[in-house]
């Protein structure tokens, strides 16, 4: 005999998906692990959730695993994207990770429009060894930019009016972190993955003058981003200043490290910086 479920079950079952999502954080440091503390709830819930779905995709295109083919993979990128987008439209995934996204996506209104090219840039890494500068933008869109929208979209909980202002800096946020991310892994990146995300970069003949090109981008969009903190509600400012405060410690780092260093070894910031950039957000400083 199946019993039939209750709604107490149901919320159980929400529950531990979104405890998963936890999970999957936790098992990663970054920056964006200390930021997220910042958070309210229950938006931290439901960036976590996002975040989970967007590391479990990372995972699946870059495990170093040799037994797992291209086509392997291609097809469990495949297999993740089309569970996520059923468990959009019908709300019940058998994948926890899934299911967590999925109740943030259908509270929320994140959609195919940002959904979709998520995945398409998930594809681009099983694919695509160099950029130029269209497929760039398209890989940055569809890896970053789109996933700031979809925190944007938790942020602003339903107001369209500042959904639509906030948007442009949101993008400039996420293309920032991802641009500093792929300087600060160009070694990794280039050595063990073979891909070159920069148009024209050649790893073996990078030079402080390219990475001071490559950081003036970046601190553009960084201050482009900055723009838009002071507008956010109260329960979501102090994260996105956290994040953007240690984005740009690491962006000063970089700028201070020699472009052949940067090409051996991986640029950190420091915990007891990352613990005074915290610290001085919850104080009310600019980090």
């Amino acid at each position: 005999m199946i019993l039939r479920g209750t709604a107490t079950d149901d919320a159980r079952y929400d529950h531990v998906a979104q405890a998963s999502a936890r999970t999957v954080i936790a098992g990663y440091s970054t920056s964006f692990g200390w930021a997220a503390r910042l958070l309210a709830e229950p938006v931290r819930t439901h960036v976590r959730s996002i975040y989970a779905l967007v590391r479990v995709a990372d995972e699946t295109v870059d495990d170093p695993d040799p037994q797992l083919s291209r086509a392997v993979r291609t097809q469990m990128l495949d297999d993740l994207a089309a569970e996520t987008g059923r468990a959009v439209q019908r709300g019940r995934s058998t994948n926890l990770v899934v299911q967590a996204f999925a109740i943030t996506a259908r509270r929320h209104g994140i959609g195919a429009d940002l959904i979709d090219p998520f995945f398409a840039s998930m594809r681009a890494d099983l694919t695509v060894a160099e950029h130029d500068q269209a497929s760039l933008d398209e890989y940055v869109h569809g890896s970053a930019e789109v996933v700031g929208l979809m925190c944007l979209r938790v942020f602003v909980a339903g107001d369209e009016t500042a959904y639509s202002r906030l948007r442009a800096p949101a993008q400039c946020l996420g293309s920032a972190f991802q641009k500093v991310n792929f300087l600060r892994d160009l070694a990794e990146d280039h050595d063990q993955l073979g891909r070159t995300y920069f148009p024209g970069l050649d790893p073996s003949d990078f030079s402080d003058a390219h990475r001071d090109q490559l950081l003036d981008d970046i601190d553009a969009e960084l201050r482009r981003a900055a723009t838009a903190i002071p507008h956010l509600p109260a329960d979501s400012r102090r994260a996105v200043a956290a994040a953007h405060g240690l984005y740009s410690a690491l962006s000063r780092r970089l700028r201070a490290t020699p472009a052949a260093q940067i090409r051996r070894t991986r640029v950190r910031v420091p915990d007891r910086e990352k613990a005074r950039i915290l610290a001085g957000v919850l104080l009310g400083r600019r980090p």
